[in-house]
C-alpha cells in the first residue's frame, strides 16, 4: 500500500470527527452564552424591581428560579408580592400577593416578555384595611418593548371575580367571562411626549352590592387616548396625576360602547383632571333603550321610602330628605292622593326631563336620545341635574 493512500485514509478518519467536534463546541458555546446571560437577566431584574421601589412600588418573590434552557428564559416567581408604599404616609397604601408568576422570553426575540399568572390574588388596601381576593381560571400578559420604554403591553384575564373579605366570608362584588386591557405608542409619539392609546373590553360583566342594574351582565369596549404626558418612566400614581394636571395632559375617549340586554351606550369625549385633582370633562353620549333603565334606577320606591339624605346630596345638593318628605305631606293635605301621584310618576317625570335635554337620534338602527355628561371639579352633571361625584385621583 502507498504512502498516498495511507495519508488519504487519515485524512478520511479525521473529516468522521470534525463534524462531531464543531457540534460539540457550538453546544459549549451556546450554553455559556444561555447561562451568561441567565445571571444578565436575573441583573436586570434585580435593577428593575430598585427602580421601582424608588417610584414606591416594592416587588418580591419568596423563591425565584431561572429556567427553560436551550431556547427561552423562564423566570419563576413563587410567592410573588407588590407593595405600593407612601414616603408621606405610615401605612401601606395598597398590597398584593400572587401564588405564582411564570415569565418567558424567547433568546432569538428577549424584547418580547409574556407573563402568567396563577390565581389567586390578594390585595390589601392598608388605609381602609379591607382585603379582596382576586380569582381567573387564566391570566396572562405580554409586554413588547423592554428593556428600553415598551412599545406596547397587555393583561388579560379569563372568567375573573372579585371577592370582598368579611370575616371568614367572601362577599361577592364584580365577576366576567373575559377582562383585557391593552396599551400601546401612538404611531410617530415621541419619546419626550409620548401619546399612549388604550383598549379595555369586559365581556359578561358585573358588579355586585351596588346597584341591582349593575348585577345584570354587560358587555363594554372602551378605547381611548392619554396625551400630554412628559415621560413614560415609573412613578407613583399621584405623582403622574399632579403632572398630568400641570401639564394641562388629557385623555380622550375615541370611543365607548355599553351594552346591557337592549340598552345600547355610547360615548366619545375629552377628560382632563382640576387643579383639585378632579375629572373635567364633557362626553356627548348616545342611548338606546332609555326607558327600560329609568324605572330600575328605582326612583319611585325611593320616594315612597323615603329618599336617603346621602342620595339627595348626589342628585340634588341642598335639598333636605325632610323637607321633600314635608313637601310631599303637604301636596296630600291640598289635594288627598296628589302626593302619591306624584310619587308613582317619578319615573316619568326623570325620563321627561332627560329627553328635554337631549335629542334625538339614532343608534345602531334603533330610536335613541343624545345628550351631554359634563365632569365639574368631580361632580357628574346629567345636563343641569347632579347625579353623582367622584372622589379626587390625588
Amino acid at each position: 500500500m502507498s504512502d498516498m493512500t495511507v495519508a488519504a485514509r487519515r485524512r478520511s478518519r479525521w473529516g468522521l470527527f470534525i463534524a462531531p467536534v464543531i457540534l460539540l463546541i457550538l453546544a459549549v458555546a451556546w450554553s455559556c452564552f444561555w447561562f451568561y446571560a441567565a445571571s444578565q437577566a436575573e441583573i436586570a431584574a434585580d435593577a428593575w424591581r430598585a427602580q421601582e421601589a424608588k417610584s414606591g412600588r416594592v416587588y418580591d418573590c419568596a423563591k425565584r428560579s431561572i429556567a427553560g434552557f436551550p431556547f427561552r428564559f423562564e423566570v419563576r416567581c413563587s410567592g410573588a408580592s407588590v407593595a405600593l408604599v407612601s414616603q408621606n404616609a405610615s401605612k401601606t397604601p395598597f398590597t398584593a400577593k400572587l401564588d405564582n408568576i411564570l415569565v418567558v422570553a424567547q433568546v432569538y426575540d428577549p424584547k418580547r416578555v409574556i407573563a402568567e399568572f396563577t390565581a389567586p390574588a390578594t390585595l390589601t388596601d392598608g388605609v381602609t384595611q379591607s382585603t379582596f381576593v382576586m380569582n381567573w381560571s387564566k391570566g396572562r400578559s405580554s409586554v413588547v418593548g423592554l428593556p428600553a420604554v415598551p412599545e406596547r403591553a397587555s393583561i388579560v384575564f379569563e372568567e375573573p371575580t372579585v371577592n370582598r373579605v368579611d370575616g371568614s366570608m367572601q362577599v361577592p362584588l364584580a365577576r366576567a367571562k373575559q377582562v383585557e386591557l391593552h396599551g400601546r405608542l401612538a404611531d410617530g409619539s415621541p419619546s419626550d411626549h409620548p401619546v399612549i392609546e388604550t383598549v379595555l373590553q369586559i365581556a359578561q360583566g358585573s358588579v355586585q352590592g351596588v346597584h341591582p342594574l349593575l348585577a345584570e351582565p354587560f358587555e363594554a369596549d372602551t378605547r381611548a387616548k392619554i396625551t400630554g404626558l412628559s415621560d413614560l418612566t415609573p412613578k407613583p400614581w399621584p405623582q403622574r396625576f399632579r403632572e398630568i394636571q400641570a401639564a394641562g395632559s388629557h385623555i380622550e375617549i375615541v370611543q365607548s360602547r355599553i351594552q346591557q340586554g337592549e340598552m345600547i351606550a355610547v360615548a366619545a369625549g375629552t377628560l382632563g383632571l382640576s387643579a383639585n385633582g378632579r375629572l373635567d370633562g364633557e362626553l356627548q353620549m348616545t342611548v338606546t333603550g332609555l326607558e327600560r333603565v329609568i324605572p330600575a334606577l328605582g326612583i319611585e320606591k325611593m320616594l315612597q321610602e323615603g329618599v336617603p339624605q346621602a342620595t339627595l346630596d348626589r342628585v340634588a345638593p341642598g335639598v333636605k330628605s325632610q323637607d321633600l318628605n314635608n313637601l310631599f305631606g303637604a301636596l296630600d293635605r291640598a289635594v288627598p292622593g296628589l302626593g302619591k301621584v306624584i310619587k308613582q310618576n317619578a319615573n316619568a317625570g326623570v325620563a321627561a326631563g332627560i329627553n328635554s335635554i337631549g335629542t334625538e337620534s339614532t343608534l345602531e338602527g334603533k330610536k335613541a336620545r343624545s345628550f351631554p355628561l359634563k365632569f365639574v371639579d368631580g361632580a357628574v352633571l346629567l345636563g343641569p341635574v347632579k347625579v353623582g361625584q367622584i372622589p379626587p385621583l390625588y
